[in-house]
């Protein structure tokens, strides 16, 4: 599994993780496990797996680290 930190959450059910490079990665609430999208916080550090979603690269399975 891959690890970054949240960069932002939106109030509309779906959020972006920095990894480190140009882009930022996608995640919706639905690829939360081990915790409720509401309890994830800007700055916090998940685990996930990248995954290719309809627009492109995204995380899925993302869990707090």
């Amino acid at each position: 599994m891959a690890e970054g930190t949240i960069k932002r959450i939106t109030d509309k059910g779906f959020g972006f993780i920095d990894v480190g490079t140009d882009k930022d990665l996608f995640f919706h609430s639905s690829s939360v496990v081990g915790a409720t999208f509401d309890e994830l916080r800007e700055g916090q550090k998940v685990s996930f797996n990248e995954a290719m979603g309809q627009k492109g690269p995204c995380a899925e399975n993302v869990s707090p680290a």
